[in-house]
């Protein structure tokens, strides 16, 4: 089969690869109709190199028709049409009983001290072959993959798989008081669906980037916008329209994309030069994330308020700044989505003709599987208007 494998800093290809195959009694094999480029995709393509190996097949946002499952999946059955959580939990140990998929005992990844493994994302969480491929080995199929009609377009649903449960959960962690109001930070994915989330659940959005295109259509969807490129002190920009305040919530879409932080630019650029033997160690004890969003969320948020923070950060020695967060009595909230406990909210919206979400306004490129090394070019460089890449395999 096709499938997109990583050789590299910016060097992805599509090979030919062996056809998975069923190997547990819990697995199953899906033929992938639609995969989605993430963000996180990106930190993979840019900076993680020291953590993955040549030849690791990408992607964690699939969808497709099942072709084959293992004895004890009952739940499924060739020929349904599913999408797949991006973390790999199995529904019955101590954490999934939580509802904490995203740290599943049975498939976290102890050698590195992480949570459950995920489809396409490097060593420390498991190293599984990933989706954006024609064909998708499914561990612990016996629970993760969500049924979905058949009929529908496949941009109906493929957003299950991580943007739309990352965008709930982030609301969710946001605490949002009724009828409050929440400032999100990055307008990828991510951002544009948890501004959408929150304005469908009756709150205040305003939201702060500096790309025309996502500026552009974060308004479309009724939210009020700060264009980052014109603005020297967002957090103040935010009082302004707060009463003095700043909004009850926030949330940090970003993570450690480094764009407009130099320093950070820098250090991120040079650990991806060192020999992976080093660079994996200075990668997880040094500071190399951009903390710019953050820290401006800090100052935005309002006194007693709450940060939910869904972009992904790196490492494990960024300097905090305690004193404003003890001052300002701040709640941080985090974490991978757990993409299955919020699939009861979010699918009979996506479900819903009058598509209450935009869910079919949110690709801007639907590119064939091939294409591939382009789609993540102009994604990760934010050109030709690239918010959300789509491949077909």
């Amino acid at each position: 089969m096709k499938a997109v494998t990583w050789h590299g800093k910016r060097d992805v290809r599509v090979e030919e690869v062996p056809d998975p195959a069923i190997k547990e009694p819990t697995d199953a094999v899906i033929k992938v109709t639609s995969t989605g480029i993430c963000g996180s995709d990106l930190h993979l393509y840019e900076i993680m190199g020291p953590f993955m190996t040549e030849g690791d097949i990408l992607g964690h946002e699939p969808m497709g028709i099942v072709q084959e499952v293992g004895a004890e999946v009952t739940h499924i059955a060739p020929g349904d049409r599913v999408v797949i959580p991006f973390n790999i939990s199995c529904g019955h140990c101590h954490m999934c009983g939580m509802k904490l998929y995203a740290q599943c005992e049975t498939t976290q990844v102890r050698e590195h001290g992480t949570g459950a493994a995920l489809f396409g994302y490097t060593k420390l969480y498991g190293q599984v072959p990933g989706g954006q491929a024609e064909y998708l080995r499914v561990p612990q199929a016996q629970f993760g993959p969500i049924k979905v009609p058949q009929g529908p377009p496949d941009e109906r649903f493929v957003y299950l798989s991580d943007v739309l449960p990352t965008a709930w959960q982030a609301v969710a962690w946001a605490d949002i008081p009724e009828g409050g109001s929440v400032t999100v930070f990055g307008l990828g994915p991510i951002g544009q669906m948890s501004a959408r989330v929150a304005r469908h659940l009756g709150h205040r959005v305003i939201a702060v980037d500096g790309v025309p295109e996502r500026l552009a259509m974060a308004r479309r969807h009724g939210v009020e916008v700060i264009d980052a490129r014109e603005c020297d002190d967002v957090p103040e920009a935010v009082r302004e329209l707060t009463g003095g305040r700043g909004t009850d919530s926030v949330i940090d879409a970003v993570g450690m994309e480094a764009h407009g932080s130099p320093l950070a630019k820098l250090a991120q650029s040079a650990t991806g030069l060192l020999p992976d033997a080093v660079a994996a160690p200075f990668m997880r004890n040094a500071g190399v994330d951009r903390l710019a969003a953050l820290n401006q969320a800090i100052e935005t948020v309002r006194r007693g308020g709450t940060i939910s923070i869904s972009g992904v950060y790196g490492g494990m020695a960024d300097p905090m700044p305690m004193l404003r967060l003890f001052d300002k009595g701040v709640t941080l909230r985090m974490g991978q989505a757990h993409v299955r406990r919020w699939i009861d909210d979010v699918l009979p919206l996506v479900s819903d003709d009058t598509d209450p979400l935009g869910v079919m306004d949110l690709a801007t490129h639907r590119l064939p599987l091939d294409q591939a090394p382009h789609g993540y070019e102009i994604f990760q460089k934010k050109r030709d208007g690239a918010v959300k890449v789509l491949l077909t395999p």
